[in-house]
């Protein structure tokens, strides 16, 4: 059992010294052992990566890189490109990047060899009674003009860890993989703000959209009131009916003031997510919703994993913490290395740089890990741990990624055959509405009939609109969960 000791051996002299001593370090290894590694839990099977074949989802391609473009709309692609360039949410990505390569060059450079330029000058008094005793008088012979010296020593140092058994170069894998982890997430950043935008911003073109058609309503019933007031008032009919007209008015004053908050607050959100600031923001004309045709690839398998950006970043996290799992195995065996100093080296600082002044010194070294008290095996315990975590959590990402893009295509579907049958539906009521107009033209009926008929209509444009709004907002959802046109690079699924 490995208890709270290391065995620590440097061996100086000799070379012959030092391979006898690496020799004894190989027959001594078996002395740390792994007591228990549970090794790494499965990783999600290409089978479970796949649509069920029960559902009948509308079909289409994968999304392009800069799909928004789709809807032909300059004022939204405006609002993105500039969101990708100047959103602090985008520098932030791009500054984590940044920190994960400084730290995959830093793991780099650790594992490589060093070589740093060192000098020292030393007042000392040599001590009578001490291992320099000699030194504490004059004796010529010996050099010896004590007690007092002025040492100098001037040279460089190197040192290199031959990493045998790679747990170097396994701290090198896992810094890396972070790094492409990092580089994963700011595609998903990228994808996130270019949805929600893409989003918010037809939420503000639905709603202004509603408001026309309210206040539209708005004057349907403003017509429906006089018209009831004034019947009200030559006694053919009860004041009830024109209180009835009268709060169906104010509840379209309401839904008027509610819209109108919703395009303040769509406003607001989308300056704040291209970081504009108040005026920034500018005036955002009114466009018609598109009709865009958005399904599901026939087949998603491993290509939904290299299409979503939060997938790859996972995937990234398990290659690393896979990779320090290797490192914390390596830990078990006796690490090498190799350290040398050439300069001079003098008790007079006149005769620091003279030729008899140089010194050379080789040490070849061992680190034995012996008794440690089952540090090593805890250590092991936690990266292992760590990293069946991380590969569950990736795991359980596939799995909804692939439900989202079931949900997502299903609900589309649904919403699709929902607007087929209330345009069939709108074209009926619209009928109703030129047919009233039509008969008012010819005196048959009165100018109320018309107004209801054409308060019906409006409502149902009303319908019609919701759903538009509600299948462009899982158009745009759908997009972003097969990626958003993102394609992870083909040497970073190695």
């Amino acid at each position: 059992m490995n208890d709270a000791m290391f065995a620590v051996w440097r061996g100086r002299g000799a070379l012959q010294s030092g391979c006898c001593a690496i020799a004894g370090a190989a027959l001594l290894s078996g002395c740390a052992l792994i007591h228990h590694d549970s090794g790494a839990v499965p990783q999600v099977e290409a089978a479970r990566v796949q649509l069920s074949p029960k559902l009948d989802l509308p079909t289409g391609d994968w999304p392009s890189d800069k799909w928004w473009l789709q809807y032909d709309d300059p004022q939204l692609t405006a609002l993105i490109d500039r969101a990708l360039v100047a959103s602090p949410t985008m520098a932030l990505a791009r500054q984590r990047v940044a920190q994960a390569h400084a730290q995959a060059e830093l793991a780099v450079a650790a594992a490589g060899p060093q070589l740093a330029a060192t000098g020292a000058i030393d007042r000392e008094r040599v001590s009578s009674h001490g291992f320099l005793s000699a030194y504490a008088g004059s004796d010529p012979a010996i050099g010896a003009n004590g007690p007092w010296y002025t040492t100098g020593l001037v040279g460089f140092d190197g040192a290199w860890d031959l990493d045998i058994w790679g747990r170097h170069r396994a701290e090198i894998a896992a810094a890396v993989g972070v790094q492409n982890a990092q580089k994963a997430e700011e595609a998903e950043v990228a994808l996130e703000l270019s949805t929600d935008i893409a989003r918010i911003y037809y939420v503000v073109q639905t709603a202004r959209s509603e408001i026309d058609l309210l206040k539209q309503q708005r004057d349907a019933i403003s017509i429906e009131v006089d018209a009831q007031r004034s019947r009200f008032a030559r006694g053919l009919e009860p004041d009830t009916t024109a209180k009835q007209a009268e709060a169906k008015l104010l509840t379209v004053d309401q839904q008027i003031a509610q819209t109108s908050e919703q395009v303040t607050n769509g406003r607001e959100s989308l300056r704040a997510l291209i970081g504009a600031d108040s005026g920034g923001l500018g005036n955002l004309a009114s466009r018609a919703l598109p009709i865009v045709a958005t399904g599901v690839p026939d087949s998603l398998g491993f290509q939904l994993l290299a299409r979503r950006p939060d997938l790859q970043a996972l995937h990234w996290y398990v290659v690393s913490s896979l990779k320090r799992v290797d490192a914390a195995k390596a830990a078990f065996y006796p690490s090498f290395d190799i350290k040398a100093f050439f300069g001079f080296n003098a008790l007079d600082l006149s005769q620091l740089f003279l030729h008899a002044s140089q010194q050379i010194n080789i040490a070849p070294g061992l680190y034995l890990p012996v008794f440690d008290s089952g540090r090593l095996n805890a250590s092991l315990g936690g990266e292992r741990a760590s990293s069946n975590a991380t590969i569950l959590q990736y795991n359980q990402a596939v799995l909804n990624a692939v439900r989202d893009v079931a949900q997502n295509g299903s609900a589309l579907k649904d919403l699709s055959e929902r607007t087929a049958m209330q345009q069939k539906k709108l074209q009926d009521v619209r009928f109703v509405f030129d047919s009233a107009s039509a008969r008012y033209g010819r005196g048959l009926v009165d100018r109320l009939q018309v107004e209801e008929a054409r308060e019906s209509a409006i409502q149902e444009q009303l319908a019609l609109l919701e759903l538009t709004g509600q299948s462009l907002q899982t158009s745009i959802v759908l997009t972003k969960t097969l990626g958003g046109g993102y394609q992870a690079a083909v040497d970073a699924q190695s």
